[in-house]
């Protein structure tokens, strides 16, 4: 590791750095990349990200034509596992090729509206192509090609040197991975996935820190918050609600990174050699400057990055939307015409009795329904107590994962986490939600 004056002289040896060109890559990219995605601005009535209004533009200027190319988008993903041969790497590849498979066939139902009257009910597999599929399959395509000035050209290194003494010791993961953490936020978990995979995929996150990442940073964005506070009625407690579960979801972040399983995960990097973040003590703002240079200098072409983002990008999208068309809709009928969430909702029972959440098998319920799509927690307690419904509200952002869409998304990326150990880390992340967040109820509402 180089010491201090080592990094002071490497600095003055590079004065090529210093270029307008990279000033403008830095400056110039970086600020597109910033506004687009996490400067929120009003047009008409709707305050929100740029790319959230690029996007809700195209699919309110093309409604006729959008739900057709997702149908395309899902038919190409079917069948790419076959394409290039994965479907029978291994077990889960096999499994999730047939769900992609069966995720085609509820989509042709859904466009040609036609199958079992359950099926096509508002709340099942419509509802999983209208309110996910549609969305998903602008966001991530179009968000990546913003991506490519986000985190292309020296921010993410400008960055990640600044919040190294926060990152590192708080969540055991780089400084960089701040931007991961921002953009899963404020704009979408499948944006901040993208970007993860890219970071990992380059060699500049270990597994463990890809997975932390992945797992505990990639939420639902604000305008999800939103949805659901409208939907339980906390729109009056607003910036109580978002700044509760922003707390609660990093300080459950926090904890679970020191225990298994994601203690235990690989320190090693994807690559042979990874690019691990070097430790600064010193003059913090001068290194971060020079990270920022350096990465400008070696930076492809606008052109070429942007190309490889929006192909990682659709690549992504392609292995995402037949599994939310399928995956979704099992956990949706499994959720509407069986027991098996009441049965799994006695895991949190306790825990619910333990803080004394009012109605707690209700509450006990909705923790576990969660695993199946992060809305359905919401509708479930619509008519419970405030308290109840607080808490619900936090947990459907703080739990994290689900398998309509966030688990499909790790799984697609080359992020390599097992889905036993995702299970185990939702169930960790939903018991310490309720423990933490139902007290700060009591306390302040």
């Amino acid at each position: 590791m180089n010491t201090q004056s080592e990094i002071n002289r490497s600095i003055e040896k590079q004065p090529q750095l210093q270029t307008s060109s990279n000033f403008i890559k830095f400056f110039v990219f970086s600020a597109i990349g910033i506004f687009m995605f996490f400067i929120p601005i009003t047009i008409g009535e709707r305050s929100t990200i740029p790319l959230d209004h690029l996007v809700r533009w195209i699919s309110t200027t093309f409604p006729s034509l959008i739900p057709f190319y997702a149908g395309l988008v899902i038919l190409l993903g079917a069948i790419y596992p076959f394409y290039n041969k994965s479907w029978n790497k291994d077990k889960v590849n096999t499994v999730f090729s047939i769900f992609k498979i069966l995720g085609l066939i509820v989509t042709v139902m859904v466009l040609f509206s036609f199958g079992p009257v359950w099926m096509m009910a508002p709340s099942m597999a419509p509802f999983l192509f209208d309110k996910l599929v549609i969305s998903v399959g602008l966001l991530v395509p179009i968000g990546a090609v913003f991506l490519a000035l986000l985190v292309g050209y020296g921010l993410l290194e400008f960055i990640g040197v600044l919040l190294q003494p926060i990152m590192r010791p708080i969540w055991k993961t780089p400084g960089r991975s701040a931007i991961d953490a921002v953009a899963s936020f404020v704009g979408s978990y499948s944006i901040g996935l993208l970007i993860t995979n890219r970071v990992f995929k380059e060699g500049k996150y270990t597994i463990k820190e890809a997975t932390i990442i992945a797992t505990g940073f990639s939420t639902v964005s604000v305008t999800f918050m939103i949805v659901v506070a409208n939907t339980l009625g906390l729109m009056d407690v607003w910036n109580l609600y978002f700044w509760v579960t922003l707390f609660v979801t990093f300080l459950v972040t926090a904890i679970t990174v020191r225990i298994w399983p994601l203690n235990k995960m690989s320190d090693e990097y994807i690559t042979e050699e990874g690019q691990p973040e070097e430790v600064v003590k010193k003059d913090r703002l001068k290194h971060a400057w020079k990270s920022a240079m350096e990465a400008a200098q070696h930076a492809p072409s606008l052109r070429k990055n942007v190309y490889g983002n929006l192909k990682d990008g659709f690549l992504m999208t392609m292995s995402i939307l037949p599994s939310i068309m399928s995956i979704g809709l099992l956990g949706l009928i499994l959720a509407e015409y069986t027991p098996v969430f009441d049965f799994i909702g006695y895991l949190f029972y306790p825990f619910t009795t333990l803080v004394q959440l009012p109605d707690a098998m209700l509450a006990a319920k909705a923790s576990a329904i969660h695993i199946a799509e992060m809305f359905l927690p919401a509708l479930l307690v619509v008519e419970a107590e405030l308290v109840t419904k607080f808490v619900v509200a936090v947990l459907s952002v703080s739990s994290i994962l689900f398998f309509s869409a966030l688990i499909p998304c790790i799984l697609s990326t080359d992020i390599p986490v097992s889905i036993p150990k995702l299970l185990v880390i939702w169930f960790e992340r939903t018991v310490l939600t309720l423990l933490i967040a139902t007290p700060i109820a009591y306390l302040l509402l």
